[in-house]
């Protein structure tokens, strides 16, 4: 059993990760009796935290409060805090742009709103220095973070590469980084399908909900499955080679959004990548500066020796 102290710290974390907590699942999760859960929630609210009891059954939910809670931090700590967390959720800070989004999502659910009007405020007069690409606002990344904890289904305006504009239902799963950009992986509702969105091209409507009951994901790699959906599956041509190069080496010229990378051996990998346009996968795949060969599809392994025939023939 834990110690109270270590008990209240992993009872405050139980209660940020989820919306509502029934008091027998806390008592199952920290190995306590159910009236030890409701002494450990009177510390908890004594201490300051705004946990309030969900009605019509014994459960129990950390709601914002009229001050921060006591985190030792004060009002100027938590806006730093709430701002860093909102830049390197940005993509500026390489690796911890997820961490950023669940960290910021926990912060600004407890923060009073005089708070959230002050970082709104430096968010709105700040201009960082930063890549000119579509970028994700924080304050949507939030939305969904938050989304998908507590299983709520989300609807919202989405953009496509074209410009048209559509209403999706979805059952978000998860938030995917990858370079500048963010992807919402999650099931559609009306397709019956697991799609992939671009963050910058859509806009929540409120509210969210119902809850859903979370699906077993597509595949366990989230990660290579969303390169795989982004950069192939979503194009006419889906092309595969294999380059005479080791992954990691690879990986320094073929970002995530433009093709996915399986190592073979430690001499050579594959890449799955897809286009539109057979020559611009020939013009890809032969300008990256590794040998490699062409497997699929047919028609670029034609049109590829139709081009090596014509190059050659321009060789005198």
């Amino acid at each position: 059993m834990w110690e109270t102290p270590a008990r209240l710290l992993r009872l405050l974390a139980l209660l940020q990760t989820r919306r509502d907590w029934s008091g027998a699942e806390l008592a199952e999760r920290l190995k306590i009796t159910p009236r030890t859960v409701r002494r450990d929630i009177e510390r908890l609210r004594a201490l300051g935290y705004p946990v309030l009891a969900r009605a019509g059954t014994a459960g129990y939910r950390l709601s914002a409060g009229a001050d921060v809670p006591p985190l030792l931090l004060d009002d100027d700590e938590a806006v730093a805090i709430a701002m860093g967390l909102r830049t390197a959720a940005g993509g500026s800070i390489t690796g911890i742009e997820e961490t950023s989004v669940r960290a910021l999502a926990k912060l600004e659910q407890l923060l009073p709103s005089r708070l959230r009007h002050r970082i709104n405020a430096l968010q709105t007069v700040t201009v960082p220095m930063a890549h000119t690409g579509p970028a994700a606002d924080p304050n949507t990344l939030t939305a969904i973070a938050v989304a998908c904890r507590d299983s709520l289904c989300l609807r919202f305006d989405y953009r496509t590469h074209d410009g048209t504009s559509a209403i999706r239902t979805t059952e978000p799963h998860r938030l995917v980084h990858a370079g500048r950009r963010w992807y919402l992986l999650g099931w559609d509702v009306d397709r019956q399908d697991w799609r992939t969105y671009r963050v910058d091209r859509l806009q929540p409507r409120t509210p969210t909900g119902p809850r859903f009951t979370p699906r077993t994901p597509p595949e366990p790699d989230l990660s290579g499955y969303t390169s795989r959906a982004i950069s192939t599956s979503a194009y006419r041509y889906q092309a595969r080679f294999t380059l005479h190069v080791d992954a990691e080496t690879a990986a320094e010229r073929i970002s995530p959004t433009t093709g996915a990378l399986e190592p073979i051996d430690e001499h050579s990998c594959t890449l799955r990548t897809g286009s539109h346009s057979l020559d611009e996968l020939a013009i890809y795949v032969t300008t990256m500066g590794f040998d490699f060969q062409v497997h699929e599809p047919a028609e670029l392994v034609d049109h590829i020796r139709t081009l090596a025939a014509r190059l050659a023939a321009a060789t005198p």
